[in-house]
């Protein structure tokens, strides 16, 4: 007695129902989501005279995208939002996978 082939649709079913559940698994993994407003060189000195109510001149213009990071790769750029009295990020761009960008 010979067995018929498992049709090429029931493999790749089954490869596909075991995917989905590897990435149910991952579903509940903790990431490290940041958002750079933009940044600074300063002196040691410049910082240590710091003070309440002190500014920082950013590198970036009101209204320039901000950079959103996930795990400390860049992600996506947004705008900042207010929802509900608390500051958001509504994002705009979608970053290429490609795209090696890093925090640092």
């Amino acid at each position: 007695m010979t067995e018929a082939p498992i049709p090429q649709a029931v493999v790749a079913a089954v490869a596909e129902t075991k995917n989905q559940a590897n990435i149910e698994m991952l579903m509940e993994v903790p990431l490290k989501i940041s958002v750079e407003l933009g940044r600074t060189r300063m002196s040691l000195r410049q910082t240590l005279d710091l003070v309440q109510g002190s500014v920082i001149e950013l590198d970036r213009l009101a209204g320039d995208p901000v950079d959103v990071f996930v795990n400390d790769r860049l992600l996506a750029k947004g705008e900042v939002v207010v929802v509900d009295d608390k500051f958001a990020v509504r994002i705009t761009e979608l970053i290429d996978p490609q795209n090696k960008g890093s925090k640092g």
